[in-house]
């Protein structure tokens, strides 16, 4: 019995470590610098180099979280790997999309449920959601 429950509880702990450890602000930050910035600028604000050719601007991405007070994790995933285009990108956005693709992490949505994508789109959430009400 006692290696049953020591088991039980070394999964529930393995799954809990692997939702936290899932996400890496720190990796997302080197990410957004590279492939998010040259649009979103480096303050995420939508004033980077690239926002005067766009036909729609960038989002200020510091303001995510302020319609209804949740970080809306689906619709930033959707936006970022393509289920969710934007025009003014003309291709997935963002236009490194192959580098983004995947479906091999599950994060947590605000609504609580699960949306798989890929790892470096997982670190690119966690990152956002650190730059919120900034």
């Amino acid at each position: 019995m006692k290696l049953l429950t020591f088991t039980a509880l070394a999964m529930a702990g393995a799954i809990a470590a692997t939702g936290a450890a899932a996400q890496d602000a720190e990796a997302g930050e080197q990410l957004y610098l590279h492939h998010c910035a040259t649009c979103h600028g480096l303050d995420a604000t939508g004033h980077g180099p690239m926002a005067g050719v766009l036909l729609i601007q960038p989002t200020n991405l510091k303001t995510l979280g302020n319609a209804g007070g949740k970080f809306p994790t689906a619709r930033v995933v959707q936006r970022i790997d393509g289920r969710d285009p934007l025009v003014s990108h003309g291709s997935p956005m963002p236009v490194y999309g192959p580098y983004f693709e995947g479906q091999d992490t599950a994060i947590k949505t605000d609504a609580g449920q699960p949306i798989l994508t890929s790892k470096p789109i997982a670190d690119l959430v966690a990152y956002l959601k650190t730059l919120q009400g900034k």
